[in-house]
Protein backbone atom coordinates (compact mmCIF):
# COMPACT_ATOMS: atom_id res chain seq x y z
CA UNK A 1 0.00 0.00 0.00
CA UNK A 2 1.44 3.69 -0.72
CA UNK A 3 1.77 6.08 1.45
CA UNK A 4 -1.17 8.40 1.70
CA UNK A 5 0.39 12.11 0.23
CA UNK A 6 0.70 14.76 2.39
CA UNK A 7 -2.25 17.70 1.35
CA UNK A 8 -0.87 21.22 0.99
CA UNK A 9 -2.55 24.68 1.00
CA UNK A 10 -2.67 24.25 -2.85
CA UNK A 11 -4.82 21.34 -2.69
CA UNK A 12 -7.34 23.46 -0.52
CA UNK A 13 -7.45 26.25 -3.05
CA UNK A 14 -8.19 24.12 -5.78
CA UNK A 15 -11.12 22.32 -3.54
CA UNK A 16 -12.35 25.86 -2.75
CA UNK A 17 -11.64 27.88 -6.23
CA UNK A 18 -9.48 30.25 -4.09
CA UNK A 19 -6.03 31.54 -4.74
CA UNK A 20 -3.19 29.77 -2.57
CA UNK A 21 -2.23 33.31 -1.25
CA UNK A 22 -5.71 33.50 0.08
CA UNK A 23 -5.62 30.30 1.74
CA UNK A 24 -2.55 31.11 3.81
CA UNK A 25 -3.82 34.27 4.89
CA UNK A 26 -7.12 32.55 6.27
CA UNK A 27 -4.98 29.83 7.89
CA UNK A 28 -3.12 32.09 9.69
CA UNK A 29 -6.52 34.70 10.78
CA UNK A 30 -5.34 37.64 8.45
CA UNK A 31 -7.58 40.09 9.48
CA UNK A 32 -8.10 41.01 5.89
CA UNK A 33 -9.60 38.12 5.28
CA UNK A 34 -13.71 37.68 6.23
CA UNK A 35 -14.77 35.19 8.61
CA UNK A 36 -17.07 33.07 6.33
CA UNK A 37 -13.68 33.09 4.05
CA UNK A 38 -11.38 31.84 7.31
CA UNK A 39 -14.52 29.26 8.99
CA UNK A 40 -14.73 27.99 4.96
CA UNK A 41 -11.04 27.31 4.31
CA UNK A 42 -10.60 25.97 7.65
CA UNK A 43 -13.19 23.26 7.74
CA UNK A 44 -11.89 22.49 4.37
CA UNK A 45 -7.99 21.86 5.74
CA UNK A 46 -9.44 19.71 8.83
CA UNK A 47 -11.35 17.68 6.14
CA UNK A 48 -8.54 16.64 3.59
CA UNK A 49 -6.21 16.28 6.84
CA UNK A 50 -3.90 19.13 6.28
CA UNK A 51 -1.19 19.46 8.58
CA UNK A 52 0.81 22.51 8.34
CA UNK A 53 4.85 21.57 7.89
CA UNK A 54 6.46 24.25 10.80
CA UNK A 55 9.70 22.86 9.05
CA UNK A 56 9.16 24.56 5.55
CA UNK A 57 7.59 27.75 7.51
CA UNK A 58 10.80 27.30 9.90
CA UNK A 59 13.48 27.77 6.79
CA UNK A 60 11.64 30.25 5.30
CA UNK A 61 11.97 32.75 8.06
CA UNK A 62 15.10 31.45 9.72
CA UNK A 63 13.57 30.58 12.72
CA UNK A 64 11.69 27.11 13.98
CA UNK A 65 10.28 28.70 17.56
CA UNK A 66 11.44 25.10 19.44
CA UNK A 67 13.81 24.65 22.14
CA UNK A 68 15.73 21.78 22.64
CA UNK A 69 16.25 20.27 26.48
CA UNK A 70 18.04 16.61 27.09
CA UNK A 71 17.97 15.88 30.69
CA UNK A 72 19.27 12.72 32.35
CA UNK A 73 15.82 11.30 33.27
CA UNK A 74 11.94 13.02 33.38
CA UNK A 75 10.85 10.61 36.05
CA UNK A 76 13.36 12.59 38.86
CA UNK A 77 11.62 15.02 40.49
CA UNK A 78 14.61 17.74 40.18
CA UNK A 79 14.53 17.83 35.99
CA UNK A 80 10.82 16.70 35.91
CA UNK A 81 10.01 19.92 38.09
CA UNK A 82 12.88 22.05 35.89
CA UNK A 83 11.07 21.24 32.63
CA UNK A 84 7.61 22.03 33.52
CA UNK A 85 9.22 25.36 34.49
CA UNK A 86 10.54 25.77 31.53
CA UNK A 87 7.70 25.03 29.02
CA UNK A 88 5.42 26.83 30.86
CA UNK A 89 8.07 30.00 30.85
CA UNK A 90 9.20 29.52 26.95
CA UNK A 91 5.58 29.02 25.77
CA UNK A 92 5.00 32.76 27.05
CA UNK A 93 7.92 34.03 24.28
CA UNK A 94 6.41 31.56 21.66
CA UNK A 95 8.68 28.64 21.68
CA UNK A 96 7.68 24.80 21.95
CA UNK A 97 10.13 22.59 23.82
CA UNK A 98 11.62 19.33 22.80
CA UNK A 99 11.84 17.06 25.49
CA UNK A 100 14.45 14.56 25.64
CA UNK A 101 16.23 12.35 28.01
CA UNK A 102 19.53 10.61 27.83
CA UNK A 103 18.81 8.08 30.04
CA UNK A 104 22.52 8.58 31.68
CA UNK A 105 23.87 7.04 28.08
CA UNK A 106 26.76 9.35 26.47
CA UNK A 107 26.07 7.67 23.01
CA UNK A 108 22.48 8.58 23.45
CA UNK A 109 23.35 12.18 24.53
CA UNK A 110 25.78 12.52 21.68
CA UNK A 111 22.68 11.29 18.89
CA UNK A 112 20.30 13.60 20.94
CA UNK A 113 22.56 16.49 20.16
CA UNK A 114 22.62 15.84 16.17
CA UNK A 115 18.91 14.89 16.10
CA UNK A 116 17.99 18.73 17.36
CA UNK A 117 20.31 20.38 15.65
CA UNK A 118 19.35 18.82 12.32
CA UNK A 119 16.04 19.33 13.76
CA UNK A 120 16.76 23.25 13.58
CA UNK A 121 16.33 24.03 17.01
CA UNK A 122 16.85 27.79 18.00
CA UNK A 123 18.60 27.09 21.54
CA UNK A 124 19.49 24.49 23.48
CA UNK A 125 19.56 23.31 27.64
CA UNK A 126 21.53 20.48 28.68
CA UNK A 127 21.84 18.65 31.88
CA UNK A 128 24.81 16.24 31.08
CA UNK A 129 25.03 12.35 31.46
CA UNK A 130 26.74 11.20 34.86
CA UNK A 131 29.75 10.11 32.17
CA UNK A 132 29.98 12.79 29.99
CA UNK A 133 33.94 13.90 29.90
CA UNK A 134 34.21 14.77 25.98
CA UNK A 135 31.97 17.98 25.46
CA UNK A 136 32.88 18.58 21.78
CA UNK A 137 29.32 17.33 20.52
CA UNK A 138 27.90 20.15 21.91
CA UNK A 139 30.84 22.78 19.27
CA UNK A 140 28.21 22.79 16.43
CA UNK A 141 26.23 24.79 18.25
CA UNK A 142 28.65 27.45 19.58
CA UNK A 143 30.50 27.45 16.06
CA UNK A 144 27.11 28.06 14.94
CA UNK A 145 26.17 30.91 17.40
CA UNK A 146 23.10 28.86 18.39
CA UNK A 147 22.32 29.69 22.08
CA UNK A 148 23.13 26.67 24.54
CA UNK A 149 22.52 26.59 28.27
CA UNK A 150 23.95 24.26 30.82
CA UNK A 151 22.28 23.45 33.95
CA UNK A 152 22.60 21.51 37.19
CA UNK A 153 25.39 19.07 35.89
CA UNK A 154 27.61 21.15 33.64
CA UNK A 155 31.16 21.20 31.89
CA UNK A 156 33.49 22.10 34.43
CA UNK A 157 35.80 24.05 31.69
CA UNK A 158 33.52 25.13 28.85
CA UNK A 159 33.41 28.37 27.39
CA UNK A 160 29.52 28.99 27.41
CA UNK A 161 26.76 29.64 29.68
CA UNK A 162 26.59 27.45 32.98
CA UNK A 163 24.01 27.47 35.54
CA UNK A 164 24.15 25.51 38.45
CA UNK A 165 23.27 24.59 42.02
CA UNK A 166 25.50 25.30 45.20
CA UNK A 167 26.74 22.20 45.14
CA UNK A 168 29.90 22.87 47.31
CA UNK A 169 27.93 24.85 49.67
CA UNK A 170 25.48 21.85 50.05
CA UNK A 171 27.19 19.38 50.73
CA UNK A 172 28.92 21.40 53.24
CA UNK A 173 25.18 22.21 54.84
CA UNK A 174 24.30 18.95 55.16
CA UNK A 175 27.64 17.91 56.80
CA UNK A 176 27.54 20.44 59.43
CA UNK A 177 24.39 20.18 60.23
CA UNK A 178 24.70 16.15 61.30
CA UNK A 179 27.74 17.39 62.96
CA UNK A 180 26.04 19.72 64.91
CA UNK A 181 23.40 17.64 65.69
CA UNK A 182 26.02 15.77 67.16
CA UNK A 183 27.13 12.68 64.53
CA UNK A 184 30.89 12.27 64.86
CA UNK A 185 30.71 9.31 62.11
CA UNK A 186 29.01 9.84 58.89
CA UNK A 187 28.78 7.99 55.78
CA UNK A 188 28.57 9.62 52.61
CA UNK A 189 26.66 8.08 49.68
CA UNK A 190 27.59 9.79 46.61
CA UNK A 191 27.10 9.63 42.89
CA UNK A 192 30.07 9.25 40.79
CA UNK A 193 33.17 11.68 40.46
CA UNK A 194 32.65 11.56 36.67
CA UNK A 195 29.91 14.59 37.63
CA UNK A 196 30.25 18.15 38.47
CA UNK A 197 27.72 17.63 41.06
CA UNK A 198 29.37 15.24 43.04
CA UNK A 199 33.01 16.92 42.41
CA UNK A 200 32.09 19.81 44.66
CA UNK A 201 29.36 17.89 47.29
CA UNK A 202 32.09 15.84 48.25
CA UNK A 203 34.35 18.53 48.51
CA UNK A 204 31.76 20.40 50.52
CA UNK A 205 31.84 17.74 52.64
CA UNK A 206 35.19 16.99 53.14
CA UNK A 207 35.40 20.71 54.38
CA UNK A 208 33.25 20.74 56.53
CA UNK A 209 34.71 17.54 58.20
CA UNK A 210 38.20 19.11 58.00
CA UNK A 211 36.01 22.56 59.61
CA UNK A 212 35.06 21.05 62.86
CA UNK A 213 37.98 18.64 63.22
CA UNK A 214 37.02 15.08 62.08
CA UNK A 215 38.45 12.44 60.04
CA UNK A 216 38.04 12.14 56.49
CA UNK A 217 37.09 8.28 55.95
CA UNK A 218 37.67 6.25 52.66
CA UNK A 219 35.53 3.27 54.21
CA UNK A 220 32.53 5.78 55.14
CA UNK A 221 32.68 6.84 51.57
CA UNK A 222 30.50 5.57 48.56
CA UNK A 223 30.90 6.34 45.03
CA UNK A 224 27.77 4.81 42.78
CA UNK A 225 24.91 6.28 40.86
CA UNK A 226 22.23 6.61 43.32
CA UNK A 227 19.42 4.10 42.34
CA UNK A 228 17.54 2.17 45.08
CA UNK A 229 19.24 -0.67 44.32
CA UNK A 230 22.24 0.94 44.68
CA UNK A 231 21.08 2.39 48.27
CA UNK A 232 20.16 -1.06 49.42
CA UNK A 233 24.15 -2.67 48.19
CA UNK A 234 25.32 0.48 50.26
CA UNK A 235 23.04 -0.55 53.32
CA UNK A 236 24.02 -3.94 53.47
CA UNK A 237 28.27 -2.45 53.56
CA UNK A 238 27.59 -0.04 56.07
CA UNK A 239 25.52 -2.24 58.64
CA UNK A 240 27.20 -5.43 57.92
CA UNK A 241 29.01 -4.88 61.19
CA UNK A 242 29.10 -2.58 64.59
CA UNK A 243 30.30 0.42 64.92
CA UNK A 244 27.37 1.60 62.88
CA UNK A 245 27.59 5.21 61.55
CA UNK A 246 25.79 7.76 63.69
CA UNK A 247 24.83 9.93 60.88
CA UNK A 248 24.33 9.40 56.72
CA UNK A 249 24.56 11.99 54.46
CA UNK A 250 22.61 10.87 50.99
CA UNK A 251 23.52 12.89 47.94
CA UNK A 252 19.88 12.61 46.82
CA UNK A 253 16.21 11.66 48.56
CA UNK A 254 15.89 8.42 46.65
CA UNK A 255 19.33 7.11 48.38
CA UNK A 256 18.08 8.57 51.88
CA UNK A 257 14.47 6.85 51.85
CA UNK A 258 15.86 3.67 50.90
CA UNK A 259 18.19 3.96 53.69
CA UNK A 260 15.31 4.63 56.34
CA UNK A 261 13.68 1.45 54.80
CA UNK A 262 16.46 0.03 55.64
CA UNK A 263 16.92 0.73 59.23
CA UNK A 264 13.78 -0.13 59.72
CA UNK A 265 14.23 -3.74 59.09
CA UNK A 266 17.05 -3.74 61.55
CA UNK A 267 15.43 -2.10 64.34
CA UNK A 268 17.71 0.73 64.17
CA UNK A 269 16.07 4.21 64.87
CA UNK A 270 16.07 7.01 63.52
CA UNK A 271 17.01 9.73 64.65
CA UNK A 272 17.63 7.89 68.03
CA UNK A 273 20.43 5.93 66.33
CA UNK A 274 21.27 7.16 63.03
CA UNK A 275 20.31 10.43 61.52
CA UNK A 276 19.73 10.82 57.63
CA UNK A 277 20.00 13.90 55.34
CA UNK A 278 19.12 13.50 51.68
CA UNK A 279 19.61 16.02 48.79
CA UNK A 280 16.98 18.07 46.58
CA UNK A 281 13.66 17.87 48.50
CA UNK A 282 11.94 15.40 46.80
CA UNK A 283 8.59 15.74 47.82
CA UNK A 284 9.05 12.23 49.36
CA UNK A 285 11.26 13.25 51.37
CA UNK A 286 8.37 14.85 53.51
CA UNK A 287 5.87 12.26 53.85
CA UNK A 288 7.67 9.56 54.94
CA UNK A 289 8.05 8.41 58.31
CA UNK A 290 9.71 9.90 60.08
CA UNK A 291 10.13 12.66 57.29
CA UNK A 292 13.91 13.53 55.68
CA UNK A 293 15.64 16.40 55.97
CA UNK A 294 16.66 17.32 52.85
CA UNK A 295 18.89 20.37 50.84
CA UNK A 296 16.64 21.64 48.77
CA UNK A 297 17.80 22.67 44.90
CA UNK A 298 15.76 25.83 44.02
CA UNK A 299 14.56 23.43 41.49
CA UNK A 300 11.80 26.25 39.85
CA UNK A 301 14.57 29.06 40.38
CA UNK A 302 16.66 26.82 37.92
CA UNK A 303 13.91 26.82 35.38
CA UNK A 304 13.27 30.23 35.27
CA UNK A 305 16.85 31.46 34.67
CA UNK A 306 17.86 28.79 32.10
CA UNK A 307 14.72 30.00 30.62
CA UNK A 308 15.49 33.84 30.86
CA UNK A 309 19.09 32.57 29.93
CA UNK A 310 17.98 31.21 26.46
CA UNK A 311 15.37 34.30 26.00
CA UNK A 312 18.36 36.52 26.57
CA UNK A 313 20.93 34.48 24.14
CA UNK A 314 18.18 34.86 21.46
CA UNK A 315 18.07 38.33 21.55
CA UNK A 316 21.39 39.17 21.51
CA UNK A 317 24.64 36.84 20.69
CA UNK A 318 26.64 35.34 23.27
CA UNK A 319 29.57 37.04 24.69
CA UNK A 320 33.05 35.74 23.10
CA UNK A 321 35.09 35.59 26.51
CA UNK A 322 34.45 32.99 29.64
CA UNK A 323 31.92 32.77 31.29
CA UNK A 324 31.04 32.80 35.15
CA UNK A 325 28.64 30.26 36.03
CA UNK A 326 25.45 31.34 37.56
CA UNK A 327 24.79 30.11 41.11
CA UNK A 328 21.39 28.89 42.39
CA UNK A 329 20.81 29.31 46.03
CA UNK A 330 20.49 25.93 48.39
CA UNK A 331 18.42 25.60 51.97
CA UNK A 332 18.36 23.20 54.55
CA UNK A 333 15.01 21.64 54.87
CA UNK A 334 14.78 19.83 58.53
CA UNK A 335 13.09 17.59 59.26
CA UNK A 336 12.28 14.79 61.96
CA UNK A 337 15.25 12.14 60.39
CA UNK A 338 18.00 14.20 62.05
CA UNK A 339 15.67 15.81 65.19
CA UNK A 340 17.17 16.77 67.94
CA UNK A 341 18.74 19.68 69.90
CA UNK A 342 22.09 21.13 68.05
CA UNK A 343 25.27 19.90 70.53
CA UNK A 344 28.25 22.00 68.28
CA UNK A 345 28.20 25.17 67.97
CA UNK A 346 28.69 26.62 64.08
CA UNK A 347 33.06 26.68 63.62
CA UNK A 348 32.75 29.64 61.60
CA UNK A 349 30.17 32.27 60.45
CA UNK A 350 31.61 33.10 57.22
CA UNK A 351 30.57 30.77 54.12
CA UNK A 352 33.06 28.17 53.65
CA UNK A 353 35.58 28.49 51.06
CA UNK A 354 37.22 25.79 48.58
Amino acid sequence: MSKRSEKTIVDIAAELNLSVSTVSRALHDNPNISARTKDKVKKMARKLGYRPNALAAGLRNNKSKTIGLIIPRISMFFPATITTIMQNKLQEHGYNLIICQSNDSYEQEVALVNTLYSARVDGLAVSTTLYTSDFSHFDIFKEQHIPLVFFDRVPLEKNAKVIKGDDFLGGFTATEHLIQKGCKDIVHISGPLSCSLYIERVAGHKKALQQYKLPFKKTRMFYQELTRENALKACKQIFAQKPYPDGIFAANDTTALTILEYCRGINLRVPEDLKIIGYSNDPRSEISTPSITSIDQSPEMMGERVSAALIELLKAPPAPQKQSPEIIPIRLIERASSAGKNVVKAAAKKPPRK
